[in-house]
């Protein structure tokens, strides 16, 4: 079989998904064609802009919309649109069509008919349907056609959304369905699923499951809508919209189209009734509460009578809305210090009050479903867990969180509460296998139904999880763990609440090079937690200032800049993979990391003028050498300065890993961007091995760095007065940047000088000093704890 390269594809269809699933294309690089339906009252008009008024005006929205759905601006000019009318025989130069119209077959059938006349045989034709059976698209169409032809349904946003499910037909050639596996994984970044073509595939049909079986719930215990969404949210390893809020973002009308479907499709479903629709759902229905759609669902965004901003909640009794409630569980409240989900769960489920018996029959009747599924939806049960993961935000598939809780030990307890299981799970039972999931030398195996025996999950070389390593374990502290990764490369993860870089976490990656340099090729720091890190431990700057241990926050400073800085100047290659969030210090670990292979959906700044700080483990420092490094000859060498100046001054976060180039975090032919964030590790590991065998050797600290004095300082403070005088910022704010201008220009020197790294960080350290003993940062310092959330933009 031939090669086969994407390096043109044709979206029809400019929708929400269609236009989204445009951009994410092109994101990636891929030239795009957008088409759409010539609008009703221009089918006479020759003015192109009027023909395709719909195919631009949706573009236009959607590269607006927030969150967005490019990785930089520039990735629109890739997206060329046009209408079917005019522009369908362009298809031909088109290496993959995908069909994103109306879900209506009458309709899709029409528009693959227009494509037949103008596709080029062997070209991939793929449709998005998140419902209509795969099969029926393609009646009717020729041989080749239906050779090439499957299902791709992307989930909303594609960005973001991971998950890729991939549904062939009896006719579709094993070699495209292999194709669209590798292509979604490795260039859109996906967690591509293979599904049967069964109503709602696999994740639409689990997690509306989910959705209908506790809206039964919440009719059977007498639960209110903040009460569930409370218990189904962040707690369990779900979404913040969890359950009633989901609703609303997805729309009512769609979730009760979607359980219809099931119900009126799936006769032979054991749990059909959980798909009927609730009297009170019907009537949100018929009322138009859709949710976000149409401003009101679950929820309605309203003004109190002192115009601020309010959420109210629908009472599903009186079908009135009123305020919002924070309910409070005991085992809730006793579960919530608990940082660990699998050991969380294992105590929610447990609780002897209402959440807990909520939290039991919701896994029940969880558990039940799935085990019923197989082979029904899937013939693996890893598939099932990788679609709810991938599509709906789990941070635990259903399979393993069965596990969590005891697989034997549930069965006992849901048959005595009247849940049954499919016979598989008691024959895997009674045959001695006691869990779905195992770990063996460093590979996560799966219990295979069909053969039952255990095999390892497609992909190990390629996707690397930290913690199947455990037993590789070579050091590790309260916070940290080393784990030898094979082919003598070292890994290193944290596990600190939001990843927060305290004196543990310095000491493990001080040792963790150390040991590196003893016996290994180098070492790989990254995680599978949730986010990289939000940066260094505010908590314990806070504490030390407030009580003014200026020589103990001093040395903390010290040691911040010597981990940065051993880093930097190991004997071996370290290589950082952020992923998410990588704040403040874990953007400094970036910048001094040898390589960072980042994954694409990296939000990575130094953010520490957020709380009235400047960047102090040598994030300032690194700035200044880059900057330096960047001077021209041809302009005036306070630009390029001032640009990383503002960079640090207004806590810029980079919204993608691909606009961290742009912002001068990554460098360009050095660091690397992983589209697919599984694969992030394994490709830092290989970087690693790649460095060493190119004959590696430790860099020479700088003594060159040209910092420019007063030349620049008084350009900096002249624009810092301006702000301040226009309101923009505060008198503090002006205090902070005036300080971290004062380092970025090397003190008040009175020429042009060349200076070392350390002396660069000497003026950073103390500068942060100072600013820890200042009133308004402590202020901000200490609103940040107690919101909880990490310091952005």
């Amino acid at each position: 079989m031939s090669k086969r390269i994407i390096k043109k594809v044709a979206v029809l269809g400019s929708g929400v998904m269609g236009s989204r699933i445009a951009c994410h294309f092109a994101g990636i690089g891929v030239q795009v064609l957008l088409l759409d339906i010539v609008p009703k009252e221009a089918s006479e008009s020759a003015e192109k802009a009027v023909r395709n008024k719909i195919v631009n005006d949706a573009l236009q929205a959607a590269l607006k919309s927030n969150p967005s759905p490019i990785f930089t601006k520039d990735v629109a000019k890739r997206i060329s649109t046009g209408n079917f009318d005019d522009n369908m025989k362009e298809i031909a130069s088109c290496d993959w069509i995908i069909e994103v119209v109306v879900e209506r077959l009458d309709i899709k059938q029409k528009v693959f008919e227009q494509v037949e006349q103008f596709r080029k045989p062997g070209t991939l034709i793929t449709s998005n349907t998140s419902g209509i059976p795969i099969h029926l698209m393609a009646e009717g169409r020729t041989d080749d056609f239906k050779k090439h032809f499957c299902g791709t349904h992307f989930f909303n946003p594609p960005r973001y959304l991971r998950l890729l499910e991939i549904i062939p037909t009896p006719h579709t050639a094993p070699s495209i369905v292999d194709f669209l596996m590798h292509y979604g994984d490795l260039y859109l970044g996906k967690t591509t699923v293979l599904c049967k073509d069964t109503p709602a595939f696999i994740a639409n049909r689990i997690g509306v499951y989910g959705i209908m079986a506790i809206f039964k719930l919440v009719e059977k215990m007498g639960l209110t809508i903040d009460e569930v969404d409370t218990l189904t949210g962040p707690l369990i390893g779900r979404p913040k919209s969890a359950t009633f809020r989901t609703a609303d973002v997805v729309g009512i009308d769609t979730l009760v189209k979607v359980a219809k479907g099931v119900y009126d499709n799936c006769p032979a479903d054991e749990a059909r009734d959980s798909f009927l629709i609730p009297s009170w759902l019907q009537k949100m229905v018929d009322n138009n509460w859709l949710g976000d759609k149409t401003g009101q669902g679950f929820f309605k965004k309203t003004k109190s009578s002192g115009g601020e901003k309010e959420i109210l909640t629908l009472n599903l009794q009186s079908m009135e809305y009123g305020p919002r409630q924070k309910p409070k569980f005991p085992s809730v409240e006793a579960a919530k210090p608990i940082d660990d989900l699998k050991t969380r769960l294992k105590a929610l489920c447990t609780g002897m009050d209402k959440a807990g018996e909520f939290y039991r029959h919701f896994h029940y009747g969880l558990f039940s479903y799935i085990s019923h599924r197989i082979p029904e939806i899937s013939d693996e049960i890893y598939r099932v867990d990788d679609a709810m993961m991938a599509g709906f935000g789990w941070e635990i598939g259903a399979f393993e969180s069965w596990d969590v809780l005891g697989v034997e030990n549930t069965i006992k307890k849901m048959q005595a509460a009247g849940y049954k299981v499919a016979g598989w799970t008691e024959e895997m039972i009674a045959s001695g296998v006691k869990s779905f999931y195992k770990v063996e030398n460093g590979k996560r195996l799966y219990y295979d139904v069909a053969s039952k025996t255990y095999k390892p999950l497609p992909g190990a070389e390629t996707f690397i999880v930290m913690k199947n390593f455990e037993n590789e374990t070579v050091w590790k502290n309260s916070a940290c763990r080393l784990y030898h990764l094979g082919d003598d490369v070292l890994g290193l993860e944290w596990y600190t609440k939001m990843g927060s870089i305290g004196g543990e976490v310095l000491e493990g990656i001080q040792r963790s090079i150390s040991i590196a340099e003893e016996k290994y090729k180098g070492l790989v720091i990254a995680n599978d937690t949730q986010n990289f890190s939000a940066g260094a431990n505010v908590g314990m700057i806070f504490m030390l200032a407030i009580e003014q241990e200026y020589d103990e926050l001093d040395m903390a400073i010290r040691m911040f800049q010597n981990t940065m800085t051993r880093a930097r100047f190991s004997g071996v290659p370290v290589v950082v993979a952020p992923h998410a969030l990588a704040l403040g210090g874990a953007c400094e670990l970036s910048l001094h990391a040898d390589k960072v292979c980042a994954a694409a959906e990296t939000y990575i700044g130094l953010v520490e003028l957020g709380v009235g700080l400047i960047p102090g483990g040598g994030g300032t420092k690194e700035f200044v050498v880059r900057a330096a490094d960047e001077m021209h000859e041809d302009e005036p060498e306070t630009i390029t300065l001032k640009n990383r100046f503002l960079t640090i001054a207004t806590a810029k976060v980079a919204t993608s890993a691909y606009e961290a180039y742009d912002l001068g975090i990554l460098r360009k032919g050095q660091d690397e961007v992983v589209i697919n964030q599984n694969r992030r590790i394994a490709e830092a590991k290989r970087s690693v091995i790649e460095l060493n065998e190119s004959g590696y050797t430790t860099p020479i600290q700088r003594k060159d760095i040209k910092v420019l004095g007063r030349s620049a300082l008084g350009a900096l403070y002249a624009g810092v007065n301006g702000m301040l005088t226009a309101g923009y910022a505060t008198s503090h704010d002006s205090l902070v940047a005036k300080k971290l201008a004062y380092v970025m220009c090397g003190g008040d020197l009175s020429e042009p000088t060349l200076v070392s790294e350390q002396y660069l960080l000497d003026l950073e350290r103390e500068a942060f000093l100072s600013l820890c003993g200042e009133k308004k940062s402590l202020e901000r310092i200490q609103s940040v704890l107690k919101s909880g959330k990490p310091v952005r933009n």
